[in-house]
């Protein structure tokens, strides 16, 4: 369910979406006391932006900004509004059915965590429509890092990880049940791999299916399913992120492990890794309800899902290097009660 009823006009252009959320970012800005303020405006280039987004709970790793738990109404409204003048309709509904997932889960689950539904905000330079700015909206389930930089005309939500539960997914099983067996046999053969928050990575690809092998159709279905990631805002952004990854999808590699039929009844779910120059994703259906059981729903394997979405040649948009996290930070082993599992898929 939508979080706000503030009305959604999405833009169509770049230039359109950089201005709307500067002028939404600034609005939100104006119902802060000082006080508020400072914690919410970062230095561009401070490396805080790297670590202060995690697919761990709030509780154990510590995000930039301020939580919306602490605002006013009126303050939250403006808060979820720089999210809606981000993102395009769909993206905007995908994000607060993942906040509306955390808050089933604190309302009807057995989970300990305390910290679900808890999202902060944050922003890396001063929001503007003329030079480069970072919006950063990071929950356990939830941490977009979107670059806009209005002197280029560019938009990038690298580095950012995308996570629910319970989940149902299906734009995977549509590119996978589009490959011939013996392409699926080379998918499954391959080596998923998880370059998670925290992680510096070194992007290596590993053995799989490559966009060489694909048809023109699957091609298509690959970057329809990249775009979940990708294409998180206006049409030209999306078709432009789309060019940019289309153009060495011969050289990106898929690889998958788990099940090979849709049929949340049976199984445990799978994980995927899309490894290429301009593109990485990785989705992982955690084997384990994370302590967040809720009797008659499927909340383990095929509905615990984490998903993390980088650019090799472009993690917050180039402006600070990746910072390797420590404790609860790093990208694998295993959290405390009520924590998701640890970040490596079982393959």
């Amino acid at each position: 369910d939508s979080t706000t009823n503030a009305e959604t006009i999405s833009s169509t252009t770049t230039e359109d979406t950089i201005s709307s959320t500067a002028a939404a970012a600034e609005a939100f800005l104006a119902t802060l006391s000082d006080e508020q303020r400072e914690p919410v405006l970062y230095d561009f280039d401070d490396e805080t932006k790297t670590t202060s987004w995690s697919n761990f709970p709030v509780t154990f790793v510590q995000r930039a900004g301020l939580n919306l738990p602490e605002l006013t109404d009126e303050q939250k409204t403006a808060a979820l509004e720089v999210l809606q003048a981000l993102l395009s309709d769909e993206a905007y509904d995908t994000v607060s059915g993942i906040m509306g997932g955390d808050e089933y889960l604190h309302e009807n689950s057995s989970t300990t965590e305390q910290s679900l539904g808890q999202y902060c905000i944050a922003f890396f330079g001063d929001p503007s429509d003329t030079s480069a700015f970072e919006v950063q909206f990071s929950g356990h389930h939830l941490g977009i890092n979107a670059t806009l930089d209005g002197a280029t005309d560019a938009i990038t939500f690298a580095p950012s990880h995308l996570g629910v539960q319970p989940a149902v997914y299906t734009d995977a099983f549509a590119f996978f049940d589009s490959l011939t067996v013996e392409q699926q046999a080379t998918l499954t053969s391959g080596d998923v791999n998880m370059c998670a928050p925290g992680d510096t990575c070194d992007f290596t690809t590993g053995d799989g299916l490559t966009g060489a092998d694909l048809t023109d159709e699957q091609k298509q279905l690959l970057l329809d399913l990249i775009a979940n990631w990708s294409g998180m805002a206006d049409e030209q952004t999306t078709a432009d992120s789309r060019a940019k990854i289309k153009a060495t999808l011969d050289d990106t590699v898929i690889a998958w492990s788990g099940e090979t039929t849709y049929d949340m009844s049976t199984g445990g779910g799978i994980s995927f890794s899309i490894s290429g120059p301009d593109v990485y994703v990785a989705f992982q259906a955690q084997q384990g309800s994370a302590g967040a059981d809720v009797e008659g729903v499927s909340t383990t394997g095929w509905g615990h899902v984490h998903t993390i979405y980088r650019d090799p040649t472009n993690d917050h948009a180039n402006s600070v290097t990746q910072q390797a996290a420590s404790g609860m930070g790093a990208p694998a082993g295993a959290p405390a009660d009520g924590a998701a599992p640890g970040s490596t898929p079982s393959n």
